[in-house]
């Protein structure tokens, strides 16, 4: 039968293995799970520097006098 959902082999070098093994222990998870774990937590941290990246460009281009007040935006 086939597996439900995707994935993805992946070779480690010894170290990491048993840095993720460790990790995989004390939350008491399976390896997969701890692996799953922490690609979802490193995309956020890339989305992160991707939206405070896409923030810092808007900032250089604001300007006050035609920016709308909140009083605009809502009344």
């Amino acid at each position: 039968m086939p597996a439900k959902n995707p994935r993805i082999n992946v070779v480690l070098n010894d170290y990491l293995y048993q840095d993720i093994r460790l990790l995989a222990k004390k939350d008491n998870v399976s390896l997969s799970a701890k692996v799953k774990d922490l690609l979802k937590e490193a995309l956020e941290i890339q989305e992160d520097i991707y939206l405070v990246m896409l923030a810092e460009k808007r900032e250089t281009s604001w300007d006050d006098s035609t920016a709308l007040s909140h009083e605009d935006i809502w009344s």
